[in-house]
């Protein structure tokens, strides 16, 4: 059976070349060729103003991959922007907060992915500190700036999570980030946290599969088969979900 996986894309400003100020939708391909390697079937979703027509893209989808990239704008969880913010991209933002809605009201499982896990917690009532500097304790380097599929640090990890089920109580993973959950939102659960206390994965609550990871498993994916698992686990529930939907029409 084959399933349609819907990854949430950007837009990026040509800096030079021919056609300076040139806006294009994309995504980084490491998300693809997970989704792809995984068993599912990717299409790149673009930020979309229209909530009829992202209606239509959670409507088409069957399973959801929220990727990476801006700093979510502190407006949205009440707090103005720091100097240590980076530039927000409110239309992304409310673009994913309308798509997440529509999925996970449909009953589709989501997997979310660094600011991916951000705009989750903070689209159904969550907050974020603004940089790790903010928060106290903190000390674990959060950011290792190259080197993409190396591990850069231990978590731990929630017994009765769905992440226990592939790595047990502790893990690797790389680390590509500033900012880090503060209030986990209601109706989900921190499962996963580094040695010095920074969230790293949260889950939402009951069935559904819906789950955010700090870390970046598409990048690690071709060279630890742990991380592909995890992808793997996403897709069986994608499938699960599918099935059941169409025994239930």
């Amino acid at each position: 059976m084959s399933v349609l996986i819907g990854i949430s894309g950007s837009i990026i400003v040509d800096e030079g070349g021919r056609f300076p100020g040139y806006k294009r939708a994309y995504v980084n391909n490491d998300y693809i060729e997970s989704a792809a390697l995984s068993g599912g079937v990717p299409v790149i979703l673009p930020v979309l103003e229209n909530e009829n027509m992202i209606k239509a893209q959670a409507d088409q989808i069957d399973g959801l991959i929220l990727s990476g990239g801006q700093d979510v704008n502190p407006l949205l969880y009440g707090e103005e922007p720091t100097t240590k913010t980076g530039s927000p991209f409110l239309a992304r933002d409310r673009s994913e907060e309308l798509l997440l809605k529509h999925v996970i009201q449909q009953g589709k499982p989501v997997l979310a992915i660094c600011r991916g896990l951000q705009i989750l917690n903070v689209a159904y009532g969550g907050t974020l500190y603004q940089d790790l500097s903010d928060m106290e304790g903190s000390f674990v380097k959060h950011d290792q700036y190259k080197n993409t599929s190396d591990p850069s640090h231990s978590i731990t990890i929630l017994e009765e999570s769905h992440l226990h089920t592939l790595f047990g109580s502790e893990t690797l993973i790389n680390s590509f980030h500033h900012q880090a959950i503060k209030d986990v939102a209601p109706g989900f659960v921190a499962s996963a946290w580094a040695k010095d206390g920074v969230i790293e994965a949260i889950e939402k609550q009951g069935e559904s599969f819906v789950v955010g990871v700090q870390w970046h498993p598409e990048m690690m994916a071709k060279e630890h088969e742990s991380m592909l698992h995890l992808f793997k686990l996403f897709m069986n529930h994608v499938e699960q979900a599918k099935k059941t939907s169409q025994a239930l029409s």
